[in-house]
């Protein structure tokens, strides 16, 4: 299952393409693909603005379109993914659009980012003339159409009667998904057990002590395969996707050792009360005491699975699992938003700079050639931060097409409301997934009480 989402770039378009070519999340480079223009970002955004002065009408203020496809965890593998954005591509933009097109592989779900310049090299007609005239949702709706039909092509699971509105992320679908199929369980069940181990080899005897087959065979094409209680079939890693084959459990295993030398491990401290203790069995009142401080924490159990619509105590791991992946999608987000803001904000910054001191400058170059030798040495310190801030802008817009201050402030101020939108938001989950890791730890507590007390009784009766 793929979804999509479509975003415009009114003046990052070189440092857009930059981010999705990154080598670090498109295995060196390896998928990333283009279609007529360069694989490099500069000289890719050159080549957008040359067939837009050449073309393009000027009335919109595009420069590109940014869209992204997302597919669930576990369903597809990066060859795959990057075969279903070309093919999109090639239905979407018919061989009249320059794009470059590139799967991101660095995070759990495997994702492909295309860029693609807003006007075509045909006739210099706009993206949107493709659905219907400047109806940024149609054509929304298109793309997220041609996708699905792609992900039903190469048998992915597809969003069905999606009321998505601008788009929707995995994490949101799979919430309204019923219980977790046993993919996802193995998956939760693999990754509980790799932030445990110390090594791969301890993360196959692990695997082997909490009820999952492994069979491991370096040697084999396919070389690990996994099978809980109740399957009937073992499954291929690369089944589960690539986040679970052999190479990237075992640097996961590696990241999370390093994690747990640095930091010390949370585990909640509920008020249950253990009534297996010796003091508890030997005073009536003080256990009947203990029952009734237990039954009002039962309470306020009820009351967080309640609130967050949990409907048994089977669920809670389920709901954990989810609210913790919409965390870590949250704060994927946030990361990538406070990059853009700080860097918009220090294009904000050279540019004062440089039209605060363009002025000395200005006057410089009218001076006879005698006199300019001691003005620059006179105002040595603005020229330099004129220079400085100069060769910054050049670096950011290489074709000279700078913003001016008040659209970089604009475009600063709504990523900063988009930012604050998704902070309160991860605020939220944050607060979600305390309390449901609290329910869940106090109903461990509790059944291991109840476990010490009849294991207590069973000891008493034989004696």
């Amino acid at each position: 299952m793929a979804t999509t989402s479509v975003h415009s770039i009114y003046s990052t378009q070189a440092a857009a393409l930059e981010y999705i070519i990154n080598p670090e999340k498109t295995d060196k480079g390896f998928f990333v693909a283009n279609y007529a223009c360069s694989n490099d970002p500069k000289e890719a955004a050159v080549m957008f603005d040359n067939v837009r002065n050449k073309l393009g009408t000027g009335r919109s203020t595009v420069l590109a379109r940014h869209i992204h496809q997302n597919f669930a965890p576990g369903e597809t593998t990066p060859e795959e993914a990057m075969r279903i954005g070309l093919e999109l591509c090639e239905k979407l933009f018919k061989g009249e659009y320059q794009f470059v097109i590139a799967t991101h592989t660095d995070k759990q779900h495997i994702h492909n980012h295309i860029i693609v310049n807003n006007v075509n090299m045909i006739n210099g007609l706009t993206l949107n003339y493709l659905s219907d005239r400047g109806k940024q949702n149609l054509l929304f709706e298109k793309i997220r159409n041609i996708s699905d039909e792609l992900c039903r092509e190469h048998n992915l699971s597809v969003i069905e009667n999606p009321e998505l509105g601008k788009g929707q992320k995995w994490y949101e679908w799979s919430q309204d998904k019923k219980g977790l199929s046993w993919k996802t369980k193995l998956k939760y069940e693999i990754d509980c057990q790799i932030m445990r181990s110390d090594s791969f080899e301890d993360f196959l005897e692990k695997c082997r002590e909490n009820n999952i087959k492994v069979v491991y065979n370096p040697d084999h094409k396919i070389d690990l395969k996994f099978r809980m209680d109740g399957q009937e079939k073992f499954t291929r890693a690369k089944i589960l996707g690539w986040y679970y084959e052999t190479p990237q459990i075992k640097k996961r295993i590696e990241n999370f050792k390093r994690h747990r030398e640095t930091a010390i491990a949370y585990k909640p401290k509920t008020k249950i009360i253990d009534t297996s203790n010796e003091k508890f069995q030997e005073s009536k009142g003080l256990e009947r005491w203990a029952d009734i401080q237990n039954m009002k924490e039962a309470s306020r159990v009820i009351n967080i699975l309640t609130q967050y619509n949990i409907e048994s105590t089977d669920k809670v791991k389920s709901a954990a699992i989810s609210a913790s992946m919409h965390r870590a999608e949250l704060v994927e987000e946030l990361n990538s938003l406070q990059k853009e803001i700080n860097s918009v904000s220090e294009t904000i910054e050279a540019l004062r700079i440089f039209q605060k001191h363009k002025p000395i400058i200005q006057q410089m170059k009218n001076l006879p050639d005698r006199k300019k030798k001691s003005y620059a040495e006179k105002f040595s310190d603005e020229i330099d931060k004129y220079k400085t801030a100069g060769t910054k802008l050049k670096e950011k817009y290489p074709d000279g097409k700078i913003p001016s201050e008040e659209t970089l402030v604009k475009n600063r101020n709504e990523m900063i409301a988009k930012r604050d939108k998704s902070n309160a938001e991860y605020k939220e989950v944050k607060a979600e997934l305390k309390d449901i890791d609290y329910a869940r730890q106090a109903i461990d507590d509790y059944f291991r009480s109840q476990h010490n007390i009849h294991k207590q009784k069973k000891k008493n009766d034989l004696e």
